[in-house]
């Protein structure tokens, strides 16, 4: 089956009792058993509810594994992977990630006793040194947040497997249209639903998909324990959202094509970071490993002053200056001081991110409205 027939379908069967083609939001908290023990595969809407479980089908469906799990948020989700280890376990993570990743890490989880390791991902080999017998997860983004770097998932794949290291994938940037981590090789896709497969900007919620039965095990007491569940409301919006994301992601990869030549020869722009130029550095692993390249991108101008980013910030109509990404309208942002700005300035500098880079979640405007748009911001 192709992924737009996927998309539309996944987890929306009829419902039994009405016919409705839509999956109904069951409001409730709890359900009445039949007997003490006996129940209808419902008995807490903590541990189930059939709204989620309908959109928990849908995730494993459009990310071609065999399990999903829906969380309150892209964080709740990494969370409940990060609860898999123990104090002394290692993990290796990309250099250039999400900030609240970062600060999850670091802020929350190193003081428990797991050490992680940050290095640069765009050479998979670079990451064979910082694996030992503690390594127990690896964790990248690809594309990544916001520099747009790429990572071979095969290549990473391959080298974890054997020593039995799980291996997460965050594919948001790239959706479940663009990439399939799982069929590279990968044991744990995540995604922050807030953005692309909800793609409105009206919900909060991640998303965990797997294929091995142990490991969804594992995840689902973590969820179920710790309680961090979406509600029915928001697992019915994404389901709605699913049913459009190949027509939205199209329309985001062909505008962001646009924008991102337009930025590279605009006179005052100094670079731009989209993994879509032929002369990325991973321009042949994003070819390989995606199918399109995506509406996100960064760039920086040739005024590197604060003072000459902030204009263009404070100046765009149609370019929204908020945080998240994904949604159907264009927005910019700040990393620096928005959402990367719990990683130290050190760290930032040092792995490329700059005070004054302007990163882009190209919407699905008309592309000449967007262009006109960002020209008369960055003048």
């Amino acid at each position: 089956m192709k992924i737009a027939t996927k998309l539309v379908h996944a987890g929306t069967e009829p419902d039994p009792s009405t016919g409705a083609i839509m999956v109904p939001i069951y409001q409730t908290s709890t359900y009445v058993q039949e007997a003490p023990g006996k129940n209808k595969g419902f008995e807490y809407a903590r541990s189930q509810n059939p709204t989620r479980k309908a959109l928990e089908e849908a995730f494993a469906v459009i990310e071609n594994g065999k399990f999903g799990l829906a969380f309150s948020s892209g964080v709740a989700a990494t969370d409940s992977v990060i609860k898999l280890l123990q104090p002394g376990d290692e993990v290796i993570a990309g250099n250039d990630l999400y900030g609240g990743t970062y600060r999850l890490f670091t802020k929350v989880y190193e003081k428990f006793g797991i050490r992680f390791h940050y290095i640069n991902m765009q050479d998979a080999a670079s990451i064979q040194p910082l694996i030992n017998d503690r390594t127990r997860l690896i964790w990248l983004e690809t594309p990544t947040n916001p520099l747009m770097n790429i990572t071979d998932i095969a290549a990473i794949a391959a080298m974890a497997k054997p020593k039995k290291i799980l291996v997460c994938v965050d594919n948001t940037f790239a959706s479940p249209y663009l990439q399939n981590p799982l069929d590279l090789g990968a044991d744990l896709v995540m995604h922050s639903v807030t953005k692309y497969l909800g793609g409105h900007s009206d919900l909060i919620q991640g998303a965990l998909m797997m294929n091995d039965a142990d490991l969804r095990e594992k995840l689902y007491f973590i969820q179920k324990s710790c309680g961090a569940v979406p509600g029915p409301m928001d697992c019915f919006l994404v389901l709605r959202g699913l049913k459009t994301l190949h027509l939205r992601m199209q329309k985001h990869c062909e505008n962001g094509a646009i924008i991102a030549k337009y930025l590279r020869n605009h006179p005052r722009v100094s670079k731009v970071y989209w993994c879509g130029f032929e002369d990325h550095p991973g321009y042949a692993i994003a070819k390989k490993q995606m199918r399109d390249f995506g509406g996100m991108m960064s760039f920086t101008l040739k005024d590197e002053s604060m003072q000459a980013a902030n204009k263009v910030l404070s100046s765009t109509k149609l370019f929204s200056l908020a945080e998240s990404l994904g949604g159907v309208e264009s927005l910019i942002n700040h990393p620096a001081s928005m959402t990367h700005a719990s990683i130290p300035r050190e760290e930032r500098i040092k792995n490329g991110l700059s005070d004054s880079l302007i990163r882009l979640s190209v919407g699905v405007e008309d592309a000449e409205d967007l262009v006109a748009d960002l020209a008369q911001a960055i003048g």
